[in-house]
């Protein structure tokens, strides 16, 4: 057999006792909450009190308040080492307690188990005593079962070896990582260090965060992209930390981590986004098999509260944004007013309650495909209301009407996207006399939405849009031209969501689109 693992752990009376040794050494894991480690434990003394003047006879305990309990339960006399943080358990890698180690060389075992099985144990006695030249130990064989089958080590509790596996040699762990005196209050020491968004964060611990990398298989250092402003290295690692601290579980990671993918393009432009004073910020929309996986929702309450997986996806996008890019309120983060969208937006597609494609088909990737797709929204959901139209084209003229409100209904022919969420009352008015297509949609809004150019110029109501002096360059013919209310239809995007009953339509309004402005971009999510 190989060697056993080193470890120098503190008996009761602090004294440091360490392995290997050049003593015949017997090392017994228990923990004081198993009944089979109790039976176990009067044999353990007895083999102390007949072989401890030459070997090593040590009980190490799981708990430090254990070994107390042990002793005094037990009037046990022999050293009990302190294992409470288990690592030297996790290092020898047993499953089941007790776990039991005879080591005629002090580091080579010639005999371990688990568990109680008193032939072994009886075995053990006598390979010591003919080891030791001595006889065998006093115990009374007859008085204790023939088997029992032990209890799950504790360092095998979840949480436990979670934070083992994070704090081993080889952790996939690099972030730094920050020691909170035991009378912090964690939650406010969070506050305090800036990392919150205005909310309660959950403490990122390394068995958290290792939990959390379960839910991808990509290397926990795999950088992909260097985040704007201050051009933090968007690792998995980091990702998934800020994931933890926004409630995700780890089946949402790989959404969360195609979502900055995409932000951090150059055609998304995340720091204008987060920059502008208009108050921009990422709305996220989720498509494909994934949605149900994790139980996205993208129904009743579809933009709203009350979904885990929305809520906390479209959060852990924004708490990266600030943490590891940097983006935060008073630093680059120059929002006049802000949006109840800074804190998060994600849903997604009622795919099955639309007539079209979703949304991920339309731009290019296969039903079976799971995207997100990012856009720069400054304000919404902003409802629209029609609960009279019968007719296909008075639901589109509604849906259009209700888009000209946009920034201002003064600003038309803007280079500027739209998100436009129809709900399913609206959808079933829209196909009364057939598929109506999103581009027959978006062409009548944009024809709802026509104006003369010269309701567009600067006037006693409103002093925005076209300057007087601008328009007086212009003839009358020019300025009687009808201008829709989008540069281009493409500006309009169209997704389903919501519950059955409603007529309740929502739209968000963008921001600049193209070069100077932002592009949505969807990714493929790659899940484990």
């Amino acid at each position: 057999m190989a060697d056993l693992p080193e470890f120098e752990l503190t008996d009761l009376d602090g004294a440091p006792r360490a392995f290997p040794t050049s003593n015949p050494s017997l090392i017994c894991f228990v923990k004081e909450d198993c009944e089979t480690c109790n039976t176990a434990a009067p044999v353990i003394e007895a083999f102390a009190n007949a072989y401890g003047e030459n070997a090593n006879v040590w009980m190490v305990s799981q708990t430090s308040e254990g070994s107390l309990v042990l002793k005094d339960r037990h009037g046990l006399t022999l050293p009990i080492l302190d294992d409470s943080d288990l690592k030297t358990s996790f290092a020898y890698g047993f499953d089941i307690v007790p776990a039991l180690y005879w080591c005629p060389d002090g580091k080579t075992p010639e005999m371990q188990f688990e568990g109680f099985v008193k032939s072994e144990w009886q075995d053990v006695d006598g390979k010591i005593s003919a080891a030791l030249k001595s006889g065998p130990a006093t115990v009374d064989w007859d008085a204790l079962p023939d088997w029992r089958p032990g209890c799950g080590s504790k360092h095998l509790d979840p949480e436990i070896h979670d934070r083992l596996l994070a704090e081993a040699e080889d952790s996939p762990i690099r972030a730094r990582k920050i020691d909170i005196a035991s009378a912090d209050d964690v939650a406010e020491f969070m506050f305090d260090q800036g990392f919150s968004d205005g909310l309660p964060l959950v403490p990122p611990t390394p068995e958290r965060v290792m939990r959390m990398l379960g839910g991808t298989s990509r290397s926990p250092q795999e950088v992909i992209a260097e985040m704007p402003p201050n051009m933090g290295e968007a690792t998995i690692e980091k990702i998934a930390i800020n994931a933890v601290m926004a409630g995700c579980k780890p089946e949402y990671l790989p959404v969360v981590i195609a979502a900055l993918e995409a932000v951090c393009t150059d055609e998304f432009n995340i720091h204008g986004v987060m920059a502008t004073t208009m108050g921009a910020s990422p709305v996220l929309v989720v498509n494909g098999p994934i949605r149900d996986r994790i139980g996205m929702n993208s129904g009743l309450m579809a933009l709203g509260t009350g979904n885990r997986a929305n809520a906390t996806i479209g959060r852990a996008v924004r708490l990266a944004i600030r943490n590891i890019g940097g983006s935060k309120p008073g630093g680059t983060d120059r929002s006049t007013l802000g949006s109840p969208m800074k804190f998060t937006m994600c849903f997604a597609e009622r795919e099955d309650r639309s007539p079209w494609a979703p949304l991920h088909v339309e731009r290019g990737f296969k039903a079976e495909d799971s995207v997100v797709t990012v856009f720069a929204m400054t304000s919404g959901p902003v409802h629209i209301v029609d609960q009279e139209s019968r007719a296909p084209d008075e639901m589109a003229g509604t849906l259009g009407l209700g888009l000209e409100s946009m920034f201002l209904p003064k600003y038309h022919m803007m280079p500027v996207d739209s998100l436009l969420v129809v709900c399913p009352e609206h959808i079933d008015t829209l196909m009364r006399d057939g598929l109506y297509e999103k581009d027959r949609l978006r062409a009548r809004i944009q024809d709802v939405t026509k104006r003369p150019l010269r309701d567009m110029v600067a006037d006693e109501v409103s002093g925005a849009g076209m300057t007087r002096a601008a328009a007086a360059n212009l003839s009358d013919e020019q300025l009687a031209n009808l201008v829709p209310k989008f540069a281009k239809p493409e500006h309009i995007h169209i997704v389903v969501a919501g519950s059955d009953a409603g007529k309740f339509s929502s739209a968000y309004h963008g921001w600049v689109t193209g070069a100077m402005g932002s592009q949505s971009v969807s990714r493929k999510i790659e899940e484990v």
